[in-house]
Formats: C-alpha cells, sequence, structure tokens
C-alpha cells in the first residue's frame, strides 16, 4: 500500500460459528404492518424513522434520503466491494441495571425505556466486581433472555463494564448463544481489576488487560462465543488510559478492541442546579491522579460540546490513531445508572450484598432532578450500519466503524460516502484508487423534522469536514497529535426540517488520508486548541455546573479512509 498505512491489516476476517439467518424486520420498520398494530415502543421507532425519511424503500437502502440513490460499499476488509444494503440500527453499549451496585433498574426498564426512545439494540453492562462475578453474572442472564423475547423488536446483549486492568472501564459483550454467561463469568474472574487487585498502573497489570483481549479472541476460536467485542469507557475521565494502551489494545486484538466512548454517558450531570444535579457533563469534574498518564493536559479532564477531548480536539488523539491508519471507532451512550426526572427509586430494604441485585424500584414521590443520567437512546445515540437486523449484523457494523453518534436529535439520518469512478465507501471504509485520481466526498443528512425529548426541533447549524494524512506508524506509541488535520471546509446549514445534500472536492488525491465529519447547533463555539488554522469553530470546553447538555448538540462520524495505488 506504499507510505506504511496499515488499515487493511486492522481488519482480520472474525467467523462466526454458523451464524443463524437473520429474522425478518422488526415491526417498526416493516411498512406492511400497520400503525394501529404496533406497541408503544415500536410506534416511537417508527415515528423516528418517518422523520428521516426511512421508512419503507428507505429504510433498505443504506440509509439513502428521498431521491438518493444508494451507493455501494464497501467491507472494511480489504476494501471489498458489496451488495447488501445496510440498515442503520441505533444503540446503546453502556447501560447499568440493579445488578450494578451503584444502579437501580430492572433490565426490562431499560429495555422497554431504550425501545421508546428509538434503540433497536442495547447492552446491559453491570459493573464488574467480586459480587456480580459471583452472583449477577448469571443472576442478570434470565432477565436479559426475557427482555429478549419481550421485545422482540430489540435486539439485547449481555455484557459487563470491565475494570480494566491498569485502566479505565470498557464495555466487554459477546453474541447471545449457550456460552454468553460462563465466558463472561470466567473473562470478569480472571482479568477484571477490581476482582483481581490489578487496577492501579503497572506494566503487569497492562499485560494482564492484553491477556484478557487474548482470552475472548481464543473462546471465539474455539466456538465458545460466536463473537465479542470491546470499547474503551469514558476514555479520558480520569486520564488512566494512556496512548500506548490504546494502541496495545488494538494492536493486540484488532478484532475484539475496536474503539471507545467518542461521548460518555453522564450527560445530564451539567444541567444546572435546582434543575439539574449542577455538577460536570459526563462526570468529568476531576484532576490527575496517581495513575494517570502524566501527558495529558488539563483540558482533557473535561468534555468539550459533551465530547470526549480524545475525540472533540482536531489534531489531538483520536486522529493520532486515524493518521497512523488505525481503525479505532467511536460512539456515544447513555452509561445510564438513575435517571434524570424519574420518579423511582431503591426500595429501602434492598441488600445488594446478599442478593446480588438491588430490589425492584418503587416510587419515590417526586421527580429526581439530582440523578446524571437519561434513559438510552434519550439523548445520546450511536448509529450502526448493519446489513441485517441480527447481532452478527450489529457487531459486524460496529467492527467495521460503519457508525455516526448525535446528541439530542441534532439529525435524524446521515448517508456518507466517498467516491472517484464507479467507486464508492461508506463510513469506516476504505476507498482505493488509482494514483492522482480524483475523489469527492457526498454527505446527505436528513435533519432533525421534528421534536426532540426536550421537546424543540433541533436546527444544523453547521457541517464540519475534518480532513488528516496517513503517515504510517508512530515512532512513539504515546503519541497524542497529528499535526496534518485540520477543518478543511464548513458548510452553514441553519435548516430544522427536509434534508441536505453537501459535497466537498477532495481533488486529486496521491497520497493516503481519511475524512471524517462533524456538526453542530452553532450554540457554543470556540476556536479548537490547535488554532483557528486547524479548528476556527470547534467545540467549547463544558463549565463545571453550568453545561445544559440540550443547549449544546454535536453530530460526529467514524472516518473514511482514500488509500491511492
Amino acid at each position: 500500500m506504499g507510505t506504511g498505512h496499515h488499515h487493511d491489516h486492522s481488519h482480520p476476517h472474525h467467523h462466526h460459528g454458523g451464524e443463524a439467518a437473520p429474522g425478518p424486520l422488526p415491526a417498526a420498520m416493516d411498512p406492511s404492518v400497520p400503525d394501529g398494530e404496533l406497541t408503544p415502543e415500536q410506534l416511537s421507532r417508527r415515528g423516528i424513522l418517518r422523520r428521516a425519511g426511512l421508512l419503507g424503500a428507505g429504510i433498505a437502502g443504506a440509509n439513502v434520503l428521498p431521491g438518493v440513490a444508494a451507493p455501494a460499499v464497501a467491507a472494511a476488509s480489504g476494501g471489498s466491494r458489496s451488495n447488501g444494503k445496510l440498515l442503520w440500527l441505533a444503540g446503546d453499549h453502556h447501560i447499568h441495571t440493579q445488578y450494578s451496585s451503584d444502579g437501580m433498574y430492572r433490565v426490562a426498564d431499560q429495555v422497554r425505556n431504550g425501545a421508546r426512545h428509538g434503540l433497536d439494540w442495547m447492552v446491559i453492562t453491570d459493573h464488574g466486581n467480586a459480587n456480580h462475578v459471583r452472583i449477577g453474572v448469571e443472576k442478570v442472564n434470565p432477565d436479559i433472555r426475557r427482555a429478549r423475547a419481550e421485545f422482540s423488536d430489540s435486539l439485547v446483549f449481555q455484557g459487563l463494564e470491565w475494570n480494566i486492568p491498569g485502566a479505565e472501564h470498557g464495555t466487554v459483550f459477546v453474541h447471545p448463544g449457550a456460552g454468553e454467561v460462563s465466558v463472561l463469568k470466567q473473562f470478569e474472574a480472571d482479568y477484571d481489576g477490581g476482582v483481581t487487585g490489578t487496577s492501579g498502573s503497572s506494566p503487569q497489570n497492562e499485560a494482564l488487560a492484553i491477556a484478557g483481549l487474548d482470552f475472548l479472541a481464543r473462546q471465539v476460536r474455539r466456538r465458545k462465543i460466536k463473537d465479542a467485542l470491546m470499547l474503551a469507557n469514558h476514555p479520558a475521565r480520569r486520564g488512566v488510559d494512556s496512548p500506548h494502551e490504546i494502541r496495545g489494545w488494538r494492536d493486540a486484538q484488532p478484532a475484539i478492541a475496536i474503539g471507545m466512548e467518542g461521548a460518555p454517558g453522564h450527560q445530564a450531570a451539567g444541567i444546572p442546579a435546582p434543575h439539574g444535579p449542577g455538577s460536570a457533563r459526563g462526570y468529568y469534574g476531576g484532576a490527575p491522579g496517581a495513575d494517570s498518564w502524566p501527558g495529558y493536559p488539563a483540558e482533557s479532564y473535561r468534555t468539550w460540546g459533551g465530547f470526549d477531548w480524545m475525540t472533540a480536539t482536531v489534531g489531538g488523539l483520536w486522529d493520532s490513531l486515524l493518521a497512523e491508519g488505525r481503525p479505532w471507532w467511536i460512539t456515544a451512550n447513555s452509561d445510564s445508572h438513575v435517571n434524570w426526572g424519574d420518579l423511582s427509586r431503591r426500595p429501602a430494604d434492598t441488600d445488594f450484598n446478599t442478593n446480588g441485585h438491588h430490589g425492584d424500584p418503587v416510587y419515590s414521590g417526586g421527580p429526581n432532578l439530582t440523578a446524571g443520567d437519561f434513559w438510552p437512546g434519550q439523548y445520546s445515540r450511536t448509529h450502526v450500519g448493519a446489513r441485517n437486523f441480527s447481532y452478527a449484523a450489529v457487531m459486524e457494523g460496529l467492527r467495521e466503524g460503519r457508525v455516526w453518534v448525535d446528541h439530542g436529535g441534532l439529525i435524524s439520518g446521515l448517508d456518507a460516502r466517498l467516491r472517484s469512478g464507479g467507486k464508492s465507501v461508506t463510513l469506516g471504509g476504505m476507498l482505493q484508487i488509482r494514483r492522482g485520481a480524483r475523489v469527492e466526498l457526498v454527505v446527505d443528512i436528513a435533519l432533525a423534522n421534528g421534536a426532540n425529548w426536550a421537546q424543540f426541533t433541533p436546527v444544523l447549524a453547521r457541517v464540519d469536514v475534518i480532513r488528516g494524512a496517513v503517515t504510517g506508524p508512530a515512532s512513539d506509541p504515546d503519541t497524542i497529535s497529528a499535526p496534518d488535520t485540520r477543518v478543511v471546509e464548513s458548510f452553514e446549514v441553519g435548516r430544522s426540517t427536509g434534508s441536505v445534500r453537501l459535497t466537498y472536492d477532495l481533488g486529486r488525491v496521491s497520497s493516503p488520508l481519511y475524512v471524517r465529519l462533524r456538526g453542530t447547533d452553532g450554540n457554543r463555539s470556540r476556536p479548537g486548541l490547535g488554532g483557528t488554522e486547524v479548528d476556527p469553530h470547534g467545540p467549547a470546553l463544558d463549565v463545571v455546573g453550568d453545561a445544559d447538555p440540550w443547549l449544546d448538540l454535536w453530530f460526529y462520524s467514524n472516518p473514511m479512509w482514500v488509500i491511492p495505488t
């Protein structure tokens, strides 16, 4: 490939051991099912699809907006062409229940509300700890299986929130099947930092994290489970996910360790008191500690427009990985524990230590305005381009980077493509071209087209195109900058209804590059940390105690690459 670009080396084929044929479309997506036959959750999802222009023919057309032809979609592995069309399925891979010591809700509560807020897939990720591995992994599974049966339009994965040895937290989840409980239980017992006492920063603990990823890969190879994925959660919150650890996870098991939360959960924490907690968005309100990597600046311990510093900084840590040609994807999730405005609480007689879970929630007598979370899908959504409606297809879409994320329903649909000649790729894809060929970026956006859960219709003010050169592996595994990455085009939109098409001419491309997208409501912007020449109108640092998330909305996409040969 020249120039040392390693993108195609990071997508090994991942076999799933005889995946069953996918089922039919969910009722909300099937236009032959009348509205009157839908449950409230299904009807809510259908409304979101209608606003995006995706119901009926559109939903099977790779998130195609009305009047837009479906592109050919490149699979991430090797840039191969596929005639398959995509379903864009909204989800959340970071959700807690009463099986977490600091959680509260039943599995069914989270799944029901996630479905009501438009989600198609969800991952239950209760905290790893000695009590959870002793009781919780097994006890939550029947609840998850009941939710799968009760909410047939929802894909419900079982996972856990891993205390990564030597680092922060991460989502680990597996494809449903006979081995899901035993594999998760053994993984937690042997490789969870909280269970094994290995959370501190040390080379030995970092090696144990790699061993945990290796364990998951072995279970897939041996067909104990069909698939497994890991994503780093709130990676910059405490500064303990060092750059070399992130690179190490990806290099060790690129089919397992695939990305990070580009935006953390706990977004309601920034709502000012007395109407909210008056805390930090994402609970990013700390400072460096004993285990923090010393190279992180002070501003990395805050969110920027609700997004993690690693993601929000143009030319920052995320871009340093992309500039090496490493596919490392972003997501956005609720991290739902206890939700703002909810009317329930834990019962007074709950006994988590004995039972492995809290008692079922009870009526509290009034809304909880000190909680920092939203229901799954209420504010944050991760949209995955899946080839069909199945667990395997969602995991494949995540692994291949076909993902865009939004806050507050800023937009309702996104179709981004790089094209040259007769070839085209979408998010996460790699467009292989003849050196010097002209390349064009085409972006179709379905605007909000209706009120969000705060009962207003967001306006998309601006869309930024971010472009970076691919320069090959960095000599220093703790690199946190990509000096060749910058905003190269900004489109002023200023609309909330209908759809828009944006095009950007990359010119004749002779060297490897990538592009990614970002959009905003324009309420809070400032020059990025790299200066106005790099990012003239980036997100602003979120103020602790005064960061209403509904007044600062953004969307981000995963990148696409261009590889001249």
